[in-house]
């Protein structure tokens, strides 16, 4: 019961807000005045839009719009009531549950995104992507968010998933966790840093972008207080959710909750009695009138009364295992099943009499003692104290205190059994006599509490004793005895019966609640704990009565009847009487409920009458529900309305109220929601099958609204029903109606059509894979959905049938739709144009090629994301395959469909391009890399018809180059300068620039048309030398015609390699193809290069006038380059044997060995003309002796110059110079050091056997000068160049220098002498040489 108190300040509220309410209904309308337009049932009509209204333009339109008025608000009327009815049922089961519990094991529902929210994250991403936030972020970050920003959160598909209620932050992390795994599992190992650490690092930096600016903290906060609210709640939360569901105002919940009693558990414990009890009559009322529900077969008639008794049986023992000191605080137990599941017979008094000893009784007294008053005889200082006791019990001593202020505050707390006990309480002093073996007593006082007594500290006289002189000792305490929880009510009665209490008179009872049917009037004696007498109420009915002569005492009275038996009752005052006979109603189970004496006068006075003051407040709150409206629904039987229908609303109402709130519910209730249903459920009688057949009903429709349905769900009421159609009693009952049965069989064909078309659309049902696992549980859905029965699984063949032909419309479905998108796209680009017009022109081959590469790449990352995010029916979540391991091979057959309907536009751009056109190869780039790389797709029937399509292109491109690189080989080597190539830019063949995005290879181009055939190739423009080339190109100083068809060559080899035939055999002839080719054009190239430095050593000098120019350096590079290139174009891979490179290398070999035989021996033509020239000085000749008489005769008179010492620098000179050239300009050091090598021993033999056929001769001075000269500058230049010591010093160069140095000696003593020429070493020669 509510304290009066605060009942009466929380009622002046009440009473204000409905006396404001009361003024808007309008004279003779029906409407209860708690309706306004807030409520949802419906809007009442007022004054001012009545007044408003349009003049009608007839008298008869004007009543045909009353009467459409009139019934919508009739309409709302009754619906508004129906809510009102319902609202109190559901206030009943939240108030006193006693068979559900708020589960807490349901999966946590995350926090929904809605529109503003979704447009918040993409700002924030965008705002990351422009540099606008402080994130630090690498380059790979930075592309993995922009990839998400583009292909997710732009995605129309996530704008409807917010739209419908299925998407939440959750998911946006868990897509972009899947998203940037691969990413970061391709990127390349570091040091010290794993794989994991840059995930989590990512992951890190994706929450900081996706939270913004607001503060974690908060949003952890907020996030905790939701998922605390999503797990329990508390019963006013659960109140005030069911108002918001069934638009209940709070005034309306106010008056229903105090007019209800729900916070009396006693009074609901009754109610739940009474309910049962006309559950059980209403049961023999249908088996007695036949009036059965329609089964599907009669034998079930009986079974159904059975289950009805059952049903109530299993309630009756689930109230009974409820503990009977249930507090009030809110808290749900586990329900303790009886065993014994047969229906309880109350009125088998032999099984359920109780006994003295079952009325057991428990009490707790706390005793406070405050002061004493009047104590005026002792001396001041005088140290007095009390003690108090509970008969039975034992004694508390209060603290010691002086006379003059005997003041404590003491509180002693006490325990007994007994009803009435006696409290004695005890004033002392100190005595002061030295003999003295006791204290004195000075007062007592004994009182016998009840816990109807006053809890307040009062004033008690205590009785005082011979040693106290005073007069007028009281004593100040408070005693509060609580009331245990089996105690309902207490008081003193009068009473009289035939069996017990047989004379009339004033007793103190107790009522005792044993069980929670079993409930005992008790009355008892002053300290006794068993009750003197007590009737068992089962069986009694409770009623106020008339005043009964010829009883003396007592006021008012009323009666407990049962069949031969009655017992009057009889108390002091009107409001004792009606709790005495609430409490005995509450007791009783009762199904009439007593009015008392008051009401029915006040009703039948209209109003005249004044309330009667000593009503109490509950039925206060009872009187002014009945002013309201309220009476009818607080009073109403709950037996006689049909809660199938009453359940269906409430469960509908509350699948909308859950669908709107802020969580991704999909569908779930929340744990309080599905208590409150269960609940209503069981104590209701709504069968489990009708219960989940709407709600799939209602779970379909909103599917069909657009709102995301967890398919989970659907699958476990879907299970439900069809097991209890066939028979298997998910819920206890046998029967199964044959209303039942069709709505099972409509709603299985209506979820079957639904599950077939989300498989049609998974793309956009399940938009990137989410919810997680939604599509594996439509298909295991559908699996049973297609079952015949519970028992017979259907052949997988069926259901594979099933979803092949969903995924083929699938296929149809994903191609319109992208093509769709395609042409958005295009038309979007069009009007970016400058020129609009353009949009209505003939679209030209480029463009159709151009359109249908977008459309590839746009097929590419469809049949990407269904490999990435709906693959996963396929496998378990351990990575094992599930059940519908077969989802993998449809799914391929799904994109074959796919690629097939891509292939018919695809042939047809490939048809209308010219044959001389070579730009549809990126196309079968870009395919083809995708489909090799698929384990599925590989060699399948898109991918072969894409080779069927290109191969033919490939095979005639290739002869087209090859016919090209021949042709131009012969011009160019035609018109070669042999100049070396500096700027690699100005020489090359224009090529085809790849596509950046897509990373597609090069296409060489052809240069020139081949003859005899008619080929118009387009030029493509020039480009800047890109990143790849110089790691192939790294000399410049080759001529422009090798060069030209070494990176022809090449390019031509990339491109076939890059396009990575998946067929192996055509693949390996490709290559074969492109070796052969390579090898041939290289020998040819270097075979020609040999006829021309050939032909240009012969036209060169024969003195030493000669150079070497750069043109012949720059053919020993075109060998050096051959033999480089050679070793990568013309050499098999894959371990087989190397035949076209070692050709070609032995080739390469021959000619350079020839070059440089051909070199060396100009050398020595060149040396031999020098010695040619001083042989004119040899000894014997004419010349000679002219030659020494005139430089001997003009040496007189002038400085002659030293003959033939021109001829000697000008040798040097030239070995100086064509050394300096070759170390320059050729590449390679081998070859160099083989020239000089070569060179130098030639020439040295040379000058050898010129010695040697001298040999009887003396050396003219000037001749043996110059040979000094020559030799000891060529030998020390050799020996600078690098040539080794073994080949300076062999013997040929022994015998010339000793020979010279033998000469040398000979020259010296002769007139004249050698003028500083020697043989031997001398710093100051080479500082004048030099």
């Amino acid at each position: 019961m509510l304290d009066p108190s605060s009942s009466e300040e929380e009622s002046d509220g009440i009473v204000e807000e409905e006396s404001k309410e009361v003024m808007a209904p309008q004279a003779g309308s029906r409407i209860s005045p708690s309706r306004t337009s807030e409520s949802s049932g419906g809007l009442a009509p007022s004054s001012s839009r009545s007044s408003a209204r349009p003049t009608s333009p007839s008298p008869s339109a004007a009543s045909e719009q009353e009467k459409e008025d009139l019934g919508k608000m009739q309409r709302e009327e009754e619906d508004r009531k129906k809510k009102l009815q319902l609202y109190v049922f559901v206030m009943r089961c939240v108030a006193y549950p006693f068979n559900a519990k708020q589960p807490t094991d349901m999966a946590r529902r995350q926090q929904k995104i809605t529109k503003q929210q979704l447009q918040q994250t993409k700002d924030r991403f965008q705002a990351f992507l422009n540099g606008d936030t402080q994130i630090v972020a690498d380059e790979a970050f930075i592309n993995a968010v922009q990839s998400y920003y583009e292909v997710f959160l732009k995605s129309d598909r996530v704008a409807k998933m917010v739209q419908s209620g299925g998407f939440s932050a959750n998911d946006c992390r868990e897509v972009f966790k899947r998203h940037i795994e691969k990413r970061v599992r391709s990127l390349p190992e570091i040091d010290g840093l794993s794989k994991e650490t840059v995930l989590s690092s990512w992951m890190a930096k994706f929450d900081t972008i996706y939270r913004g600016d607001e503060d974690p903290r908060k949003a952890q906060q907020r996030m905790t207080a939701s998922a605390a609210s999503e797990l329990i709640l508390s019963k006013d939360q659960l109140y005030e959710m069911f108002q918001n569901i069934l638009g209940i105002k709070k005034f309306e919940h106010q008056l229903l909750y105090q007019a209800c009693q729900l916070d009396n558990l006693d009074e609901q414990a009754a109610q739940i009695r009474r309910e049962l009890d006309g559950r059980l009559q209403m049961a023999d009322q249908i088996a007695r009138g036949g009036k059965f529900p329609k089964f599907v077969s009669k034998e079930m008639e009986a079974m159904y009364i059975e289950e009805l008794k059952a049903s109530v049986n299993q309630l009756m023992a689930n109230l009974e295992s409820m503990p009977v000191s249930k507090g009030g605080e809110f808290k749900l137990q586990k329900l303790k099943r009886g065993h014994n599941t047969s229906i309880i017979d109350m009125g088998q008094e032999d099984e359920n009499t109780l006994s003295k000893s079952d009325v057991v009784l428990s009490f707790t007294l706390e005793v406070v003692i405050m002061e004493v008053q009047g104590l005026k005889s002792l001396a001041p200082n005088r140290i007095v104290y009390c003690t108090m006791e509970v008969e039975g019990g034992e004694k508390l001593q209060t603290d010691q205190a002086e006379a003059s202020k005997p003041t404590w505050g003491t509180q002693g707390d006490f325990t007994t059994t007994h009803p009435l006990p006696g409290v004695k309480v005890k004033l002392f002093t100190e005595s002061t006599g030295v003999l003295a073996l006791e204290d004195k007593e000075l007062g007592r006082v004994v009182l016998h509490p009840t816990p109807n007594s006053p809890k307040t500290s009062e004033l008690h006289k205590m009785a005082l004793t011979k040693a106290c002189p005073d007069h007028d000792l009281k004593i100040k305490l408070a005693i509060r005895m609580d009331k245990p929880q089996n105690m309902k009510h207490s008081g003193y009665l009068w009473a009289f019966g035939k069996n017990v209490w047989k004379r009339w008179k004033k007793r103190f009872f107790v009522l005792v609640q044993v069980s929670q049917y079993t409930f005992a009037m008790c009355s008892y004696r002053e300290k006794k704990s068993e009750p003197q007498e007590l009737l068992q109420l089962d069986g009694y009915t409770v009623d106020y009565t008339d005043p009964q002569p010829g009883l003396d005492g007592g006021r008012a009275f009323f009666n407990a009847v049962k069949e031969g038996d009655t017992v009057i009752y009889a108390s002091d005052d009107e409001q004792d009487r009606i709790l005495w006979v609430q409490a005995m109603y509450r007791a009783t189970g009762q199904s009439h409920k007593p009015v008392p004496p008051t009401q029915v006068q006040k009703l039948n006075s209209k109003g005249g009458a004044s309330a009667q003051m000593d009503a109490p407040i509950s039925q206060f709150y009872a009187d002014r529900a009945q002013k309201h409206g309220m009476d009818e629904f607080i009073s109403a039987n709950p037996c006689s309305f049909d809660h199938a229908s009453l359940f269906e609303m409430v469960q509908r109402l509350t699948l909308d109220h859950r669908l709107n709130d802020t969580f991704c519910c999909l569908g779930w209730f929340s744990p309080g929601q599905v208590f409150v249903l269960d609940e209503y459920c069981a104590r209701n009688g709504v069968r489990g099958c009708h219960r989940h057949l709407c709600y799939l009903r209602d779970l379909l429709e909103r599917s069909d609204n657009g709102n995301m349905i967890d398919p989970t769900l659907l699958h476990y009421s879907f299970a439900f029903c069809a097991s209890h159609v066939h028979g298997n009693r998910p819920d206890g009952l046998s029967t199964v109606k044959v209303d039942e049965k069709e709505r099972f069989e409509e709603i299985k064909e209506r979820l079957r059509v639904i599950l077939e078309n989300q498989i049609v659309h998974f793309r956009y049902c399940f938009p990137f894979g989410r919810p997680e696992g939604a599509l594996k549980a439509t298909l295991s859905l559908l699996e049973r959905v297609l079952m015949k029965d519970i028992v017979t699984p259907v052949p997988q063949e069926e259901v594979k049938g099933v979803i092949r032909k969903c995924l083929e419309q699938a296929a149809q479905l994903n191609y319109t739709r992208i093509t769709e998108y395609a042409k958005v796209e295009a038309e979007k680009g069009q009007k970016d144009l400058k020129d609009p017009e353009n949009a209505g022109r003939l679209v030209t081959p480029a463009k159709k090629l151009e359109e249908t590469i977008r459309l590839a790449e746009l097929v590419i990352e469809v049949l990407q994301q269904n490999q990435e995010h709906h693959a996963e029916a396929a496998v378990t979540s351990s990575g094992d395959q599930s059940a519908f391991a077969w989802w993998t091979d449809l799914m391929v057959e799904h994109a074959e469909n796919f690629l097939a309907l891509y292939g018919v536009d695809m042939d047809a751009a490939l048809e209308i391009q010219s044959p001389e056109s070579w730009d549809s190869f990126p196309l079968f780039q870009l395919l083809n890399d995708f489909l090799r790389n698929d384990y599925h797709l590989c060699n399948g029937k898109f991918h072969k018809h894409l080779q069927d399509l290109y191969a033919p292109l490939v095979v005639r491109y290739v002869d087209l180059m090859e016919s090209s690189i021949a042709q131009s080989i012969q011009k160019g080597f035609d018109r070669e300068s042999w100049e070396p190539v500096k700027s690699l830019t100005s020489n090359l063949p224009n090529v085809n620039l790849p596509n950046v995005n897509l990373q597609i290879p090069k296409v060489p181009n052809l240069p020139v048309p081949v003859a005899g055939l008619s080929v118009n190739l387009p030029q493509m423009p020039s480009f800047s030398t890109p990143s790849w080339m110089p790691a192939i190109y790294d000399s410049d100083n080759g001529s422009g015609t090798t060069e030209d068809l070494f990176w022809k060559l090449d390019a031509l080899q990339t491109f076939i390699r890059d396009l990575h035939w998946p067929e192996e055999e055509f693949a390996k002839h490709l290559e074969s193809r492109m070796q052969l080719m390579s090898s041939d054009m290289i020998e040819n190239c270097v075979k020609r290069t040999r006829m021309a430095f050939e032909s240009k050593l012969a036209k060169a000098s024969r003195s030493t006038d000669f150079r070497i120019s750069p043109s012949i350096c720059t053919m020993y590079n075109v060998m050096v380059d051959a033999k480089d290139q050679s070793a990568k174009l013309c050499a098999m891979e894959m371990g087989q044997e190397k035949q076209y490179h070692t050709q070609i290398d032995e080739l390469i070999e021959e000619s350079v060995k020839d070059m440089i035989a051909l070199l060396v021996a100009k050398f020595v033509v060149i040396l031999e003309s020098v010695l040619a020239k001083i042989s004119r000085y040899d000894e014997g000749t004419l010349f000679s002796s002219f030659m020494s008489f005139t430089v001997k005769a003009a040496s007189k008179y002038v400085d002659v110059p030293k003959p033939g010492m021109d001829v000697a620098d000008g040798y040097v000179t030239f070995v100086r110079h064509s050394q300096d050239m070759l170390r320059d300009k050729v590449n390679e050091e081998v070859y160099i050091e083989r020239l000089f090598d070569q060179w130098y021993t030639a020439t040295m033999n040379l000058l050898g056997t010129w010695l040697t056929e001298r040999m009887d001769q003396q050396l003219h001075v000037y001749q043996l000068k110059i040979l000094i000269r020559i030799v000891k500058k060529k030998y020390r230049d050799f020996r600078l160049q690098g040539v080794l010591d073994s080949t300076l010093n062999s013997k040929m160069y022994d015998t010339v220098r000793n020979r010279l140095t033998l000469e040398e000696a000979t020259a010296s003593v002769r007139e004249g002498g050698m003028q500083g020429i020697s043989m031997k070493d001398s710093d100051e020669e080479d500082e004048d040489d030099d």
